[in-house]
């Protein structure tokens, strides 16, 4: 029977320890801290995320989450941007800081001065210097939840625009709100106990701003090495610009577009401007002094390789081209034969899930004149069945479309003289607002999370416990290879958020808190929340929108 006053504590790894009722988790953390491999930062309580700070007065099951988890990379990110953005106010209080992407395990951010200044009115080493002082004095951050009119109007007091337009579309009357020191922010998500727990970070001038490091996944006590990643770079400057010319930059900017009757309109425009880099790359194909014979599209999951490879298979015929598409997801082996993971699951992102011998054998033949029997894999099977035969003219160009695409071994007995190299990603183009970035994964995830449910027979749970797997595969095979690409295309659409939420939210919310995943569920919701939905009438049947939620006139 149990004592009056404890709780039943199981802590994963640890095991199951009485406790007194109402005692912080933080307590528990430093009374376990010899059996914890990395330091603790928040924690999963029945499978519900928490700060250390929460108190538990029920029997319960914790996980202790740490840098090395995704959930502790997020609340280290948000909780070193918070110190970053302290550091800004208190230093350049006329500066907008702008934390805008992902680049090379870090975020590329910029400084916009009022009125215009100069660059040089920047310092990168005195902005670290205030960071790590500020880091030093292991300053509390004080969760306060407060009404969603209050938030606004702290955050219109202070000119803080950005987030006042956003919390106008959040529909819970309250809001967190952290404090630290005179600094107040909104984050969507916890933050750390304090300061002091952000022990590694490094900024990096990159004008015409700069890189925020901070530890990776796969080594939560070490900064990964800055690696210049100039043509991802250049994409994400391209589509800032695409974003200025269609007047939005946060979430807050596309539900004022909506809610002003004017979607119809932004929406051609976004298509057009999918539509013009298209044929640009068409262009840049047909001018070529030695026309490349294979176009090699590579790009992680849910990127839109396959639209995207049709709508450019399009744009090359306008040009004089007959081109062919060779699919490599029909080239996996079958079921029996695909690779395991170190946890006994079918790796599909593993480069030997291909048959790239079988590939390289048909590509030789085509090339040579000869008719191949392509093969047609089904994903609901896991078999291999016949497809349809094929045979080329001496100059046809083969589009060659799978995630493997700039793989070397794929095509390793053909001279690069005969390729030309595309890397399709959905980089996400807007942020909820200045400080609070979409990941592009989490585009990626949502529209995969729609594409299996309306495709493949999968349930968002399903879509969400491998997606760790997919993201682990793709950091092996897929990301070392993306700047060997002649050009990027980001298959982004900046309004595609407002569409898919009415598709994922429903299957989002079937997942129930008794599983793991309803963490990732809860947080994927949250932000969605923060979006007006669009009715998809307004999508073209070309749009690469299409290949998640059904409607496109091409065949897949």
């Amino acid at each position: 029977m149990k004592k009056t006053g404890t709780i039943t504590v199981d802590c994963k790894g640890i095991g199951k320890r009485k406790y007194k009722k109402g005692i912080v988790v933080k307590d528990i953390v430093e009374k376990c801290k010899e059996k914890i491999p990395y330091p603790t930062i928040i924690v999963s309580v029945d499978n519900k995320l928490n700060d250390l700070d929460y108190r538990l007065i029920k029997d319960c099951h914790i996980d202790f989450l740490h840098l090395g988890t995704p959930d502790g990379r997020f609340c280290y990110q948000r909780s070193i941007s918070f110190v970053l953005a302290k550091a800004i106010e208190e230093l350049y209080p006329k500066a907008k800081l702008y934390i805008k992407h992902s680049l090379s395990k870090g975020f590329y951010c910029e400084l916009e001065f009022s009125p215009p200044q100069n660059i040089k009115f920047f310092h990168i080493e005195t902005i670290k210097k205030r960071m790590q002082e500020i880091i030093d004095a292991n300053l509390p951050f004080i969760r306060n939840e407060v009404y969603i009119s209050d938030a606004i109007k702290l955050f219109e007091e202070k000119e803080r625009f950005d987030k006042s337009r956003i919390l106008k579309y959040r529909t819970d009357k309250r809001v967190s709100i952290y404090n630290c020191g005179k600094t107040k922010n909104h984050f969507y998500g916890f933050l750390v106990p304090s300061t002091g727990y952000l022990k590694h970070f490094d900024l990096i001038l990159y004008p015409p701003g700069f890189i925020m490091l901070f530890p990776d996944l796969s080594k939560p006590n070490t900064l990964p090495p800055f690696v210049e990643q100039l043509k991802m770079f250049q994409v994400f400057k391209e589509y800032s610009d695409w974003g200025n010319i269609l007047g939005v930059r946060t979430a807050a900017d596309l539900n004022e577009i909506i809610d002003s009757g004017h979607i119809s309109d932004f929406i051609k425009m976004a298509e057009a401007l999918h539509e013009k880099k298209i044929a640009m790359m068409a262009d840049e194909i047909k001018n070529r002094l030695l026309k490349p014979r294979l176009i090699l599209i590579s790009g992680p999951s849910s990127s839109g390789k396959t639209t995207f490879s049709k709508r450019l298979t399009i744009q090359l015929k306008v040009n004089g081209e007959n081109p062919v598409i060779v699919n490599l997801d029909d080239y996996f082996v079958e079921r029996q034969f695909t690779p395991k993971d170190e946890f006994g699951n079918f790796d599909f992102e593993c480069f030997k899930a291909i048959d790239y011998k079988l590939f390289n054998q048909h590509l030789f033949d085509l090339l040579n004149g000869k008719e191949i029997t392509l093969p047609k894999y089904s994903f609901m099977t896991g078999m291999r069945i016949v497809g349809n035969k094929l045979r080329i003219n001496d100059d046809q160009i083969i589009i060659i479309e799978g995630i493997h695409g700039l793989n070397r071994q794929l095509s390793e007995q053909f001279p690069e003289v005969m390729k030309y190299k595309i890397y399709v990603s959905a980089l996400t183009m807007i942020n909820l607002d200045n400080h609070n970035r979409i990941p592009t994964t989490d585009t990626r995830i949502i529209r995969r999370i729609v594409r299996d449910n309306f495709f493949r027979g999968y349930t968002a749970l399903d879509t969400i416990r491998s997606w760790q797997r997919v993201r682990s595969g793709e950091d092996k095979f897929i990301f070392p290879y993306q700047e060997r690409a002649d050009i990027m295309f980001n298959s982004v659409l900046v309004y595609e958020l407002a569409v898919l939420k009415q598709y994922a939210m429903p299957l989002l919310k079937k997942i129930t808190p008794k599983y793991p995943e309803y963490i990732e569920a809860r947080r994927l919701i949250k932000f969605l929340s923060y979006f007006r939905e669009i009715s998809t009438e307004e999508l073209p049947p070309t749009s690469i929108l299409r290949e998640f939620i059904g409607g496109s006139s091409f065949s897949y």
